[in-house]
């Protein structure tokens, strides 16, 4: 029998949390709610959630310093709720390792296939042999990096690299097709879908966020194309 997937809810409003968590019942995962970020912080090492759903608003620690001090030990997707619609609330939440930002009010609807298509693109493999990787035709390497879209991993110089499924999608989708030119709005309907249409600075952030972790190599690296967009340049 196939385990239930964990969603943790994480929202001071008992009302909305117990509808949440209602709608993902019926979907079959197993829920669990907390009421503030110090108890979330203590039931992702617990409960191990496979998905995060936190709310902003909340009191003592807020979903910021909670987002925060989830990802310095956890790549856990996290799903931020707010009722702050603006870019700035949304990039912010993003830097600091979100990925995806719902505005309340919401449809329930829409909730729940948020939370399927972030649950589909994080979905680690239960082979991680070097054969099963390359074969399945989900792993791409360069000299000093190895990017695995069947176990969701990088290694640079060698060393393992922790990122957020969309900022590791982005990454394989661009060295899959190095060279090549990619717009902001075709990144986003290859990598969010309908989700982001428009807000192309959620592309920026994620390229920063790349960069900061993996710098640039000798014969490869992300490069800015002015004006279009990104592209994995490979060095002759």
């Amino acid at each position: 029998m196939v385990a239930k997937q964990k969603i943790l809810i994480v929202d001071d409003d008992n009302n909305i949390a117990e509808l949440i968590s209602l709608y993902l019942t019926k979907e079959c995962y197993d829920c669990k709610i907390v009421n503030d970020g110090e108890e979330a912080i203590r039931e992702n090492d617990v409960f191990q959630p496979n998905l995060i759903l936190l709310d902003l608003m909340l009191p003592g620690m807020d979903g910021y310093q909670v987002c925060r001090e989830i990802r310095q030990k956890s790549n856990v997707p996290i799903i931020m709720l707010s009722a702050k619609g603006e870019i700035f609330d949304k990039v912010l939440g993003l830097e600091l390792g979100a990925d995806d930002y719902i505005i309340k009010p919401f449809d329930a609807k829409e909730l729940v296939a948020r939370v399927k298509a972030v649950l589909r693109r994080f979905q680690p493999a239960a082979s991680t042999s070097a054969d099963v990787s390359k074969t399945s035709g989900k792993c791409v390497e360069y000299p000093d990096l190895i990017i695995n879209l069947t176990n969701y991993s990088v290694i640079y110089r060698g060393e393992s690299v922790d990122m957020p499924p969309k900022e590791l999608e982005l990454l394989y989708f661009l060295a899959s097709s190095p060279n090549q030119v990619f717009t902001r709005e075709q990144l986003l309907d290859h990598i969010w879908g309908y989700e982001y249409i428009g807000d192309t600075r959620t592309v920026d952030v994620h390229i920063k966020r790349l960069r900061e972790k993996i710098k640039d190599h000798r014969t490869w690296s992300i490069s800015t194309v002015w004006g279009i967009g990104y592209k994995f340049e490979v060095k002759s």
